[in-house]
């Protein structure tokens, strides 16, 4: 009996060194890459709309297919535009050097229910 107990301790010895082996392995093998973080604030300007011009659809006037205007500062990386205070629906634009379009199709806008425009420009 005296000799079954050094033989267990030897096997639960062994056992606990092959788990920690095994769990330095997968510690071991990962790596992470470098990143960055930071904290720091810079000021917002808005942007000047002018020039604001609706285009109506040819065969029913009472609907606006686009609406175009010219926005200062130019450089925007995006433009959204809402034509109904409480509609939901932001129209995308494309930005040329300032001059943006808004085609206002999907969905249609309608001159009845267009009570402001609203333009949002990040840049």
């Amino acid at each position: 009996m005296v000799r079954k107990r050094p033989l267990r301790l030897i096997v639960l010895l062994g056992l606990a060194l092959l788990v920690a082996v095994a769990i330095y392995g997968f510690a071991a093998s990962n790596t992470v890459p470098g990143s960055r973080a930071g904290d720091g604030s810079g000021s917002i300007s808005g942007y000047t709309a002018s020039s604001v011009v609706y285009t109506l659809n040819s065969s029913d006037p009472s609907k606006i297919d686009k609406v175009a205007f010219t926005l200062n500062p130019a450089s925007t990386t995006t433009v959204k535009a809402k034509l109904v205070s409480a509609g939901t629906d932001w129209y995308s634009c494309t930005n040329t050097a300032g001059s943006v379009e808004c085609v206002t199709t999907s969905p249609q806008a309608t001159v009845a229910s267009a009570d402001q425009l609203q333009v949002v420009a990040v840049g």
